[in-house]
């Protein structure tokens, strides 16, 4: 059974017009005038227990708005959605308790309270048992690392130490679903892997389900092992991270360190049907290669034809490169290929 079930969900918003100054306003008054703005559009997502979900989308694409849908926040316009057994939006207070979240821009913590005492309110409001509650203090103390400021107001310390605190502050009632919205962004690369790898250890040890929306490429990479995308309001890919990659990352790039230095060696690797040779410094350099002509073995083994290999390494692909092809509607996610005009979804 999937812990989330949604089906058919559409939001629809209705913006005023109104002509500019005091005259439209009034005039507003009198004659109402309205634009439909469809913010999410027939979307169908099904998530199992213990899932590490990136959902990702270009800014105004519907990500915010889906994830206020899922936290009750916002009513549908249309279509239902089901997480754990109830309908978000009909059981506010039931659906509170099964869930955490987390906004980038957005701060549970009291301003002017010492975080400890935040954390304490908490544990009141979400009647969190004693033993439980101080299991997890202990806990997050250890991997977040909020001894050094627990006893700080929330408006006196840094945004580094805010988000660390709000993870905390979000897990504290063991939620079985934490919503991250931009969990990381504007922290220093010290904090964004001490964060990273908080969130990894709760997804694997006592298997949270991670529903993250982030432009942070690095933080789909590191976290999630699922990746759907939306644009225009419609998923468009939704899908496992590696296979997106595979499918869609064509080029790999292989470093070699030889020996000695291999003579005539951009002459060598004309030889191999789309070998570009890059970085070439003494005994080491790499290529670049279309893994759809020829395989990284084949390539290793012409190279070892030639001289000593002392290593080798491959390059992984990034989702970066797929997901930018798609923010820049350059990719159909659906067919494969890359397009040369923005990707538009067919409307309904």
């Amino acid at each position: 059974m999937n812990l989330i079930e949604v089906k058919g969900l559409t939001k629809q918003f209705r913006h005023p017009i109104k002509d500019p100054g005091l005259k439209g306003a009034i005039k507003h008054l009198f004659t109402q005038k309205y634009a439909e703005k469809l913010a999410v559009n027939d979307i169908n997502l099904s998530v199992k227990e213990g899932e590490a979900i990136a959902y990702v989308g270009p800014n105004g694409a519907g990500k915010s708005t889906t994830i206020k849908m899922l936290t009750g926040i916002l009513v549908p316009t249309s279509g239902t959605i089901t997480v754990d057994g109830l309908t978000p939006y009909k059981n506010r207070m039931e659906n509170a308790q099964k869930i955490g979240v987390v906004f980038g821009q957005r701060t549970q913590l009291w301003w002017d309270l010492p975080v400890i005492e935040s954390f304490s309110l908490l544990k009141d409001i979400y009647e969190i048992p004693d033993d439980i509650y101080q299991e997890n203090l202990n806990r997050f103390k250890d991997l977040l690392g909020l001894d050094e400021f627990l006893h700080l107001s929330a408006r006196k310390i840094s945004l580094g130490q805010r988000m660390r605190a709000d993870l905390a502050a979000a897990l504290l009632h063991n939620p079985k679903i934490v919503y991250l919205d931009e969990p990381t962004i504007g922290l220093d690369i010290a904090v964004k892997e001490r964060i990273r790898t908080f969130i990894k250890e709760i997804n694997r040890e006592k298997g949270t389900t991670i529903i993250l929306t982030t432009h942070d490429l690095d933080d789909i990479e590191d976290i999630c092992e699922r990746l759907v995308i939306i644009d225009q309001g419609r998923v468009i890919y939704d899908g496992e991270l590696q296979a997106v990659k595979d499918a869609f990352v064509k080029e790999r790039t292989i470093h070699f360190q030889m020996k000695e230095a291999i003579p005539s060696l951009t002459s060598l690797i004309d030889g191999l049907p789309g070998v570009i040779l890059e970085n070439v410094s003494g005994q080491q350099f790499s290529v670049r290669f279309n893994r759809f002509d020829i395989s990284a073995g084949e390539i290793a083994s012409y190279v070892m034809q030639h001289g000593e290999v002392i290593d080798f390494r491959i390059d992984e692909p990034k989702i970066e490169q797929v997901i930018r092809k798609v923010y820049d509607g350059k990719l159909d996610l659906n067919s494969g290929q890359e397009e040369e005009t923005r990707l538009v979804p067919e409307k309904v």
